[in-house]
């Protein structure tokens, strides 16, 4: 079963449908009309719905050193760069993300 992904707000919405055949059952928080919330309340929505968290800042990240896991998050530490180029660095990372999700000791996926 694949790792199912949602998009932070700070990501384009346009990376569900692009990636939907690696990683299908995705969303982006503004299409659940959750692009405003606050991270507390992504973070619970993410762990109830069995969602691995994607986002281009440390606040996940952080979370998920103070609370633990689940959700997952995928931290892609890129500057500016194209949504072509996030959909290619998690294309191109597509194994150790499904790895991240079945490893049971680990929380964060760090990107470059």
């Amino acid at each position: 079963m694949s790792a199912k992904l949602l998009f932070d707000q700070n990501l384009s919405p346009i990376l569900v449908k692009k990636l939907a055949d690696l990683f299908p059952n995705s969303d982006h928080l503004d299409l659940l009309r959750l692009g405003t919330a606050d991270d507390a309340i992504v973070w619970e929505y993410a762990r109830r719905n069995g969602f691995v968290v994607v986002t281009k800042d440390a606040d996940f990240a952080d979370l998920s050193v103070l609370r633990g896991f689940p959700p997952k998050v995928v931290w892609i530490c890129r500057g500016n760069c194209s949504t072509t180029d996030i959909e290619d660095i998690l294309r191109d990372h597509n194994v150790e993300i499904e790895d991240l999700v079945a490893d049971s000791t680990s929380g964060i996926l760090t990107l470059f």
